[in-house]
């Protein structure tokens, strides 16, 4: 049955990953083709008889999708973003912040003191700042787990 529902994707929940993304910046830029690429990876339905070799590939088994958001986050969010990074990445992700305090103040002051690109996984608790396709890659490859 259970060959039944991969093959119909029945039943199948599919974990949310969500890009806060500002389309002019290069590493924003470089984070969201990354995740595109992966997601399209994902749910391709390459298979081993195939004449390309895809052993070579970082291949993501579990399909996700994918969330662009141009926005900045909601203070809910946000304090949720914050507390995925924990203490030390807080300046990552709010320019200058010294505490989860700062930080939010300093958001509440000025979105745009908010860095993008931020890559959410908001079921597994995760966050990454940046475009380090093997940081955004872990992030991914822990939704299989």
């Amino acid at each position: 049955m259970s060959l039944f529902r991969n093959l119909f994707k029945e039943g199948a929940r599919r974990d949310v990953i969500t890009l806060f993304h500002s389309p002019s910046n290069a590493a924003s830029m470089r984070a969201h083709t990354f995740l595109k690429q992966t997601a399209a990876a994902a749910s391709s339905t390459a298979t081993e008889d195939q004449a390309s070799d895809h052993s070579k590939q970082s291949k993501v088994d579990r399909e996700f999708d994918l969330d662009v958001q141009e926005a900045p986050p909601t203070s809910d969010q946000l304090h949720n973003i914050l507390a995925f990074l924990g203490p030390s990445s807080l300046g990552s992700a709010v320019k200058d912040a010294t505490s989860l305090e700062d930080a939010e103040k300093k958001f509440k002051a000025s979105e745009t003191s908010f860095v993008r690109p931020i890559t959410v996984d908001w079921e597994n608790g995760k966050a990454v700042v940046g475009d380090s396709e093997s940081e955004i890659l872990k992030l991914v490859k822990a939704l299989e787990q």
